[in-house]
């Protein structure tokens, strides 16, 4: 394992969709939601088809289209969106943790990657698109990036 990854798709379906929340007045044209994050047009254009067919963003065409969010900032998760253009949040070898069965010696892992996703859901599940958009994150995720022992690379 090379570490946990956040890969450039998440990222950027991250970032457009806390965009999107701060532009919760209308639609927004996709080259300007592009430029504004520093996304490629066409690659923002597969994640937002992505994120309509999970129902997190509506689209309409024309010269007064764009995209906007399906629902409120307030009540759309980092997870959500995550879990529309990655799949599951964490899984092994392609399979969810409860379905990876292992030999004796070995067992104990599933239990672990288990509690992995159960730690990753924490903070995922709690950060809405408006926290993020706000800058105001939850105390406890704030609590979790601030400790010092999360800064160091090892």
């Amino acid at each position: 394992m090379q570490g946990m990854r956040v890969t450039a798709k998440a990222d950027y379906a991250v970032r457009a969709a806390i965009e999107l929340a701060r532009h919760e007045d209308g639609p927004y044209k996709g080259d300007e939601l592009a430029q504004a994050q520093e996304i490629p047009l066409s690659f923002l254009e597969n994640i937002l088809n992505q994120l309509k067919s999970a129902g997190l963003v509506r689209t309409q065409r024309g010269p007064d289209g764009g995209y906007w969010l399906a629902r409120p900032a307030g009540e759309i998760t980092l997870a959500e969106v995550i879990r529309a253009v990655e799949g599951p949040l964490v899984g092994v070898r392609g399979e969810r943790p409860e379905d990876v069965d292992y030999p004796d010696g070995a067992r104990t892992l599933q239990e672990v990657w288990i509690a992995l996703r159960h730690n990753v859901r924490a903070v995922l599940e709690h950060v809405t698109l408006a926290d993020a958009a706000r800058g105001r994150l939850p105390a406890d995720v704030r609590r979790l990036a601030r400790d010092e022992e999360a800064w160091h690379t090892r």
